[in-house]
């Protein structure tokens, strides 16, 4: 028993730096956040709008695959509201109980950040409709003949939703979102920013090309940029004088099997199945899945939209299918089930 909670103790120790280390590297302004340049005028111009209005901002759907700056943008979205922010997730609202004493606690301009919403209960979403149109929220007290139904008035609230599949979203709720933005990859020049940002941040010295060759390997996402920006750091402290020149990130990045092209050894792996195990395709999501030991939902969701907008695989109703560019990218005849060599 003691163990148990020394393991949970150190656990927590372990996690809490990393947690408020990511928070530190988090823009709070418009004026901070890089990239997503017309999506952010959109927003900032219908922030002062409220603002003159005296009003809360309007429902708002951001979309976009992970890391891209979703719930960073909800923050400074908050803040430049002046409004507190109260954050919780799809999956985690089980029942109709756990959303209403959300909105109950609202105050009013408050800002309710639900991440991953395409994950909501369909039952829950009927208690969304009143809460978002009218703010109001109908609940059921007791069952059977006692059952009966009661209206709370609520305080006009902006809800933000977070997802990164928005084609799972139900037509009543998606149309309940008067805004609705999606987030798009970032342009390796826009990494090499933020990359430069986040190190100045942790006090590192970097050079702009070590800037540049992080920022090409990290996939058009700044979270993935800032996590290899701390490995190389590792590497740097470890291995050199603290400092990231273009040879030590070279070196970081090999030892992290991160390629040139910002493939990573799953990509390899997931490109490998599909040409050397199903004769380059297609196959299904599933039969994939198990081919590399991953969730399908986590291709699905982290590898494949990267994949597919490299020009690496092609997503077809049959299944998934290597490119041209994949056989060439292993070495591989184009067109050879056997994976001959070239």
């Amino acid at each position: 028993m003691l163990g148990a909670m020394a393991e949970r103790i150190v656990s927590d120790v372990l996690t809490k730096p990393d947690a408020a280390l990511e928070m530190t590297l988090r823009p709070s302004l418009f004026s901070d956040f890089t990239g997503q340049a017309n999506t952010k005028e959109r927003l900032e111009i219908a922030v002062q709008a409220a603002t003159l209005r005296k009003e809360p901002l309007d429902h708002l759907l951001l979309s976009g695959p992970p890391g891209l700056g979703k719930t960073t943008l909800a923050n400074i979205l908050a803040k430049s509201m002046g409004a507190s922010m109260k954050c919780t997730s799809g999956p985690t609202i089980e029942k109709a109980g756990d959303l209403a004493g959300l909105l109950t606690n609202l105050e009013e301009g408050d800002v309710l950040f639900i991440d991953e919403i395409h994950r909501l209960q369909k039952t829950i979403e009927e208690y969304l409709y009143p809460a978002m149109e009218d703010f109001k929220l109908d609940i059921i007290i007791d069952q059977g003949p006692n059952a009966r139904s009661v209206r709370l008035n609520l305080p006009r609230f902006t809800l933000i939703g977070a997802t990164t599949r928005s084609g799972l979203l139900t037509a009543p709720l998606l149309t309940r979102f008067p805004i609705r933005e999606r987030l798009d990859y970032y342009l390796a020049e826009q990494l090499q920013k933020i990359v430069i940002r986040s190190s100045n941040l942790l006090a590192i010295g970097i050079e702009e090309s070590a800037a540049m060759e992080i920022a090409r390997r990290s996939r058009g996402t700044p979270r993935i940029a800032n996590n290899v920006l701390r490995r190389v750091r590792d590497y740097a402290q470890v291995r050199g004088d603290g400092r990231i020149t273009q040879k030590i990130a070279e070196q970081s990045l090999a030892m992290l099997e991160i390629d040139e092209n910002g493939l990573d050894e799953m990509d390899k792996r997931i490109l490998e199945a599909i040409i050397m195990k199903f004769g380059g395709g297609p196959v299904g999501i599933s039969s994939l899945a198990v081919a590399v030991g991953e969730e399908p939902d986590t291709l699905e969701e982290v590898y494949e939209p990267y994949l597919i907008m490299e020009g690496y695989i092609n997503r077809t109703p049959q299944g998934r299918v290597a490119t041209e560019l994949s056989f060439k990218k292993l070495g591989l005849k184009p067109g050879s089930s056997q994976g001959k060599l070239l």
